[in-house]
């Protein structure tokens, strides 16, 4: 699993698609379903989309272990804020999936203010989610965002 942040812009993606070509890797991400829709969606699915259908209420941590499961190799980016706007707290969701599916979180920054995208080490749940998630944050402190303002690190 990867979890990015920060996620302020739609900059962000193509950033992030760009990363993922020059590694020459084949990710799969969550997206909310209206992005989908006409030509984009083609494009969307391609570069390894999975809608989500945010009106609908399912356990989808469950789902995505069942997924890591069944699947040999698959590496799936969340963004922790869920959205591009501020927030001060992250979804833990992908916390969750990692945590059941007994998989790493791959930290990656998208840093505007350096022009860079940085890869942390990995880290491996404990359980203890609070703590890994208050680590997870502490890789993003100091990254600047696309859009400052919407970024609580």
């Amino acid at each position: 699993m990867i979890t990015v942040a920060p996620h302020t812009s739609n900059w962000d993606f193509l950033v992030g698609v760009g990363a993922l070509f020059g590694l020459h890797l084949r990710v799969a991400y969550l997206a909310k379903d209206s992005v989908f829709r006409g030509p984009l969606g083609v494009i969307m699915r391609w570069l390894g989309g999975i809608p989500v259908d945010r009106s609908v209420s399912r356990d989808r941590v469950t789902e995505m272990i069942d997924t890591f499961r069944a699947h040999d190799r698959l590496v799936v980016v969340f963004t922790p804020e869920g959205t591009r706007k501020r927030v001060t707290e992250w979804k833990t969701g992908f916390y969750h999936v990692a945590a059941g599916a007994g998989i790493p979180i791959v930290p990656v920054a998208f840093d505007y203010g350096k022009k860079a995208v940085i890869i942390g080490p990995p880290l491996f749940p404990t359980g203890n989610a609070e703590t890994d998630i208050r680590k997870l944050r502490g890789f993003y402190a100091g990254v600047t965002a696309k859009r400052p303002e919407n970024f609580v690190g």
